[in-house]
């Protein structure tokens, strides 16, 4: 049963998610707080978990359609779809509870990601490509939710990280979108910008990944507050990003699946890397 539900959390998304929000604190304190820390990672793991759980439930008829989720644990028989509720309920009341003993912004923030990833994100994904849009909203913020949660303020800085984290998911969703495309259709969701694998949706990959490095250099200008970056983490950002925008060229020059794949692999780097730099900077550099 602890199995299952684990599996009803995606548990390996819900962990790199929470990596995003230890981050985000690690980057922010003036001293460790093990008492934050645990909150944070227990609470934030619990809000995501039953997001994942609760996103599991709504789209189980569609989850027993598509290859890549037809042996998630509803589609499976595993858990049913009333059970995983009850759990899932525990699940992001604990959360919640879990965040506001840090303090009420980072509860009420990360709530508003949970709502937008279940009432806007979910059920778009059937009608419209700008679910992606507001899957991204609610991707960006456990970034920001480490900093709030170290500082009880809400400024520039957790701004900047939000911004990272927001622009990033665009090429990251639609690497996935590309190569998950015949698979999606199959189930009604509408993941691509253009709906198809067309020179217009590769060109916006592109775009964004663009965004995304020049965002991810902001703290390098000075003008992001308290968060500020070396020139020489500024440095080995700037070509995590350049390693990062080749793959979205190559995916816009050649069209196809494998590049679509080394984009995923690319993104994932990226982010994790980055965000590592961002630590060590504070503590090493």
């Amino acid at each position: 049963m602890f199995n299952t539900i684990l599996e009803l959390t995606k548990y390996r998304l819900s962990l790199s998610v929470i990596f995003s929000s230890v981050a985000g604190y690690l980057i922010a304190i003036d001293y460790f707080s093990i008492e934050t820390f645990l909150l944070l990672f227990f609470g934030g793991f619990f809000l995501v978990g039953a997001s994942n759980g609760f996103n599991q439930i709504i789209e189980r008829e569609r989850d027993s359609i598509m290859d890549r989720t037809k042996n998630r644990p509803i589609p499976l028989g595993k858990i049913s779809p009333r059970s995983a509720f009850i759990i899932c309920l525990i699940m992001i009341l604990s959360g919640i509870v879990l965040l506001y003993l840090i303090n009420f912004r980072t509860a009420f923030f990360g709530l508003i990601s949970a709502l937008i990833y279940l009432f806007l994100y979910t059920p778009l994904k059937t009608r419209t490509p700008l679910c992606v849009f507001f899957g991204a909203i609610s991707g960006a913020i456990p970034f920001m939710l480490g900093w709030v949660a170290a500082t009880n303020k809400f400024g520039i800085e957790p701004g900047v990280l939000f911004m990272i984290q927001f622009f990033w998911q665009f090429p990251h969703f639609w690497a996935i979108g590309w190569l998950s495309d015949d698979d999606y259709k199959k189930a009604g969701f509408k993941m691509l910008p253009t709906g198809k694998k067309d020179k217009s949706t590769a060109f916006q990959i592109v775009f964004y990944t663009i965004w995304t490095i020049l965002v991810s250099l902001i703290p390098l200008s000075g003008f992001s507050g308290l968060l500020t970056i070396s020139y020489i983490s500024g440095l080995l950002i700037f070509l995590a990003g350049i390693f990062m925008l080749s793959k979205s060229i190559n995916l816009m020059l050649y069209m196809n699946n494998l590049n679509a794949l080394r984009l995923k692999y690319a993104s994932i780097f990226y982010l994790t890397f980055i965000q590592i730099i961002f630590v060590l900077d504070k503590f090493i550099i």
